[in-house]
């Protein structure tokens, strides 16, 4: 319970740091939200010391052999969303909703402004990967922003001076601006930091539509969408998708409210439109 309590902690201060940094259209005004002189911003700067550390190029290529084989466990859409509920501190006076309710109010947001069903799925699917913690993962290698590892890190990227610390910033195979990349290669060419954002991808991209597919794999990526550090990586196809990832970020920054969403009602509208579009059984 406490390491499960910890990690819960660690994604809320991760989440509420987000909203520090991007705070337009949020339900609350950014006074109301930590402040970077509370001393629980300590917690974040920890976290990201330790995941800009060791989130190396050589990291990555160890970890999607360790979980792209998909032999963790395997379960239907609904059982594995109530299995990331198990990370949920009934404890924590701090924490009102699971993870289900979290998935529901970005799916139920998109719905109600009419995108189409594989965008609603999207909202409802999009943090699924977190069930790495579930496996044993630290957080530092599930949640935070995400960055492309291989190449130089972006002085855009949160607390870029935790990369002094990281070994392929001294490496000169890694250290330079294209790194083992070449010019505008596209990121389907590129990897990313590890984390469920990452995974979630893999398990999905037989299933779901390319949008779907970047709003999955991207939406922790905020030094491309919300600064264009990597443009240089990027191509043209990028760029248009990349359109999608933006449409989807602000229903998962900010659909969340005290009211929480009818869980039994929906699960029904949630199982056929899963049904729709995935196998009876997912592997993880």
């Amino acid at each position: 319970m406490e390491k499960e309590k910890h990690n819960l902690d660690i994604e809320e201060l991760w989440e509420e740091d987000l909203l520090e940094r991007y705070p337009e259209n949020g339900h609350k005004a950014k006074d109301e939200y930590r402040n970077y002189d509370d001393p629980a911003r300590d917690t974040v700067k920890e976290f990201y010391r330790v995941n800009h550390h060791y989130q190396t190029y050589d990291f990555v290529q160890k970890k999607k052999e360790e979980y792209l084989k998909f032999d963790k466990k395997e379960m239907t859409l609904w059982d594995a969303v109530e299995f990331l509920n198990t990370l949920v501190d009934d404890s924590d006076p701090d924490i009102d909703l699971d993870q289900t309710q979290h998935l529901l109010q970005t799916s139920e947001a998109i719905r109600a402004d009419g995108h189409p069903d594989w965008f609603v799925l999207t909202g409802f699917l999009h943090d699924l990967g977190k069930v790495l913690c579930l496996f044993g993962e630290e957080q530092w290698a599930v949640v935070g922003d995400t960055f492309p590892v291989g190449c130089k890190f972006s002085d855009k990227i949160v607390y870029p001076e935790f990369f002094d610390e990281n070994p392929d910033s001294k490496d000169e195979k890694y250290n330079t601006k294209y790194g083992v990349y070449e010019a505008n290669c596209g990121l389907d060419n590129v990897h990313m930091s590890w984390g469920h954002d990452e995974y979630l991808y893999h398990i999905m991209k037989d299933h779901m539509p390319e949008p779907a597919l970047y709003m999955m794999r991207y939406h922790s990526f905020y030094s491309q969408h919300r600064e264009g550090a990597y443009d240089h990586l990027m191509n043209d196809h990028d760029r248009k998708m990349f359109k999608w990832v933006q449409a989807f970020n602000p229903y998962d920054l900010y659909s969340k409210a005290p009211t929480p969403p009818n869980v039994k009602e929906l699960r029904p509208y949630y199982e056929d439109l899963a049904a729709k579009y995935l196998p009876d059984t997912l592997k993880f």
